[in-house]
């Protein structure tokens, strides 16, 4: 892989570390506990108890996709960076600028 291609895919993962940074914040204010004296409403009070369940699960998303990106980001320099952990294929450029820590090829991700 090219030093200007590896440096596009730098530039994508520190931009997708400052977003995904933005929505666990965001995530993790909206599942804050809801109080029972909040009188919202039997019917309002199960969809925000839901609500919360479904932010939960974004939430825990992305730690997860966090989590991916800064470890790539440590690897970036690594000569296996774009190698298919599963079949030591190339991952090719575009996939990895899409999903910059992506770990496995077009093919063994299917």
């Amino acid at each position: 892989m090219k030093e200007t291609e590896k440096q596009k895919i730098k530039d994508k993962l520190i931009d997708e570390i400052k977003s995904t940074k933005k929505k666990i914040i965001q995530y993790s204010e909206l599942c804050k506990p809801i109080a029972p004296e909040n009188a919202i409403g039997r019917v309002s009070r199960m969809d925000a108890i839901n609500n919360k369940s479904i932010v939960e699960s974004a939430l825990r998303e992305s730690k997860k996709k966090m989590k991916q990106l800064l470890i790539m980001n440590e690897k970036i320099h690594e000569k296996d960076f774009g190698i298919c952990i599963k079949c030591n294929a190339s991952i090719p450029f575009m996939r990895l600028l899409i999903k910059p820590h992506a770990k496995f090829c077009v093919k063994c991700a299917e």
